[in-house]
């Protein structure tokens, strides 16, 4: 069998990875990792990535599928997708300590459908059935909400819809944008007063790394998704890798998975990350590659979006930054000036936080 042709150039896609909100959820989760005596729990995966999931698992983090497994007054975390409104309430329950780590973004598309149902709307959600997000969606107006998994549901979806005037559109954050696009004009042929959001619901992240995807997939002999096989966003980016005309597409785990024979006689390759992949990953897969007229950055915009801790964290942080201080003697005032290291949480990166995490321990 003939050797492949070794890679010349990667192309790297800028924005790639960590979101702003899974930069959130995932530094919130290590704040309480270090924070608290395991185990650590969380209702779902944290983001949707194996490898993340791994990680915390290792540190003691206690991922469940139900809140009834969560002891009454142990530390809970709520996953960056978005839990339905009776969890919440469930997990508040016992004296838990709760850090609800919901995307701003996807609590906007929540916010969305309760004052669209109030007003009498019926809401075509656009999402992937079972997936965390669009479960936890559509249980905030249940009654109101019809599900829209692919343009050819539509006609026995709208088929149900009776009233015109009241019908309302919203979708799932990490969908490709031609799916969205492309239900939205079937939907607003039926029904010309259809309700949109003002911007529409998908994630700025998710349609920036299909727009740096599309501009190296044109380009590339081959394109490497690096993220999960249950991650939304990652398979989306295949996807519009495939639509871009790239004929061979790898979506991976990390560099374990990557087999550089199965890229052929491609010499220039693609690489990107979806939006829950930690940046060490990528820089192993370039590794792995080891291209030799080295990386080029394909830039298309960039991202200065920076989600706070959740709310619970934030009025925690002083009284653990005192703590730490203590711990290493240092100034206890660092808690009330804000200067300590869990205060410091916009100038931390969470690509590294991860991988340091247990390091320190």
């Amino acid at each position: 069998m003939a050797e492949p042709a070794r890679v010349e150039r990667v192309l790297l896609a800028e924005p790639r990875g960590f979101c702003a909100g899974v930069e959130m959820a995932i530094k919130a989760l290590a704040w309480m990792v270090r924070a608290f005596d395991p185990p650590v729990y969380c209702y779902h995966e944290i983001v949707h990535n194996r490898l993340v999931v791994d990680r915390f698992h290792q540190l003691g983090v206690m991922f469940v599928d139900d809140i009834d497994e969560v002891p009454a007054g142990a530390p809970l975390m709520l996953s960056a997708h978005g839990s339905a409104p009776e969890i919440v309430a469930s997990a508040r329950e016992r004296g838990r300590f709760v850090v609800n780590a919901v995307c701003p973004l996807v609590t906007k598309v929540h916010h969305e459908a309760k004052v669209r149902a109030s007003k009498g709307y019926t809401i075509l959600y656009v999402g992937h059935e079972g997936h965390d997000e669009a479960v936890g969606t559509l249980a905030v107006a249940r009654d109101a909400m019809r599900l829209v998994e692919r343009e050819g549901d539509l006609d026995e979806v709208l088929s149900t819809v009776h009233d015109a005037e009241r019908v309302a559109l919203l979708a799932q954050t990490t969908l490709a944008l031609h799916d969205w696009e492309g239900i939205m004009e079937r939907a607003r042929e039926q029904f010309p007063e259809l309700w949109t959001a003002a911007r529409n619901d998908l994630c700025f992240a998710t349609t920036n790394r299909q727009a740096a995807l599309r501009e190296i997939a044109i380009r590339a002999d081959a394109v490497i998704v690096i993220g999960s096989s249950n991650s939304s966003n990652t398979i989306a980016l295949a996807k519009v890798a495939n639509e871009a005309g790239c004929a061979r597409v790898l979506r991976v785990d990390g560099p374990e998975e990557l087999d550089v024979a199965a890229l052929g006689s491609a010499s220039i390759v693609g690489v990107t990350a979806g939006a829950s992949a930690p940046e060490d990953l990528v820089q192993a897969v370039i590794t792995k590659l080891a291209p030799r007229d080295g990386v080029e950055p394909v830039f298309v915009t960039e991202e200065a979006e920076y989600f706070p801790p959740p709310r619970e964290l934030r009025e925690l942080m002083p009284t653990l930054d005192t703590v730490a201080a203590l711990l290493v003697g240092g100034d206890p005032a660092a808690g009330r000036t804000g200067g300590g290291p869990f205060s410091d949480d916009r100038g931390t990166d969470a690509s590294a936080v991860l991988a340091t995490l247990g390091n320190d321990a």
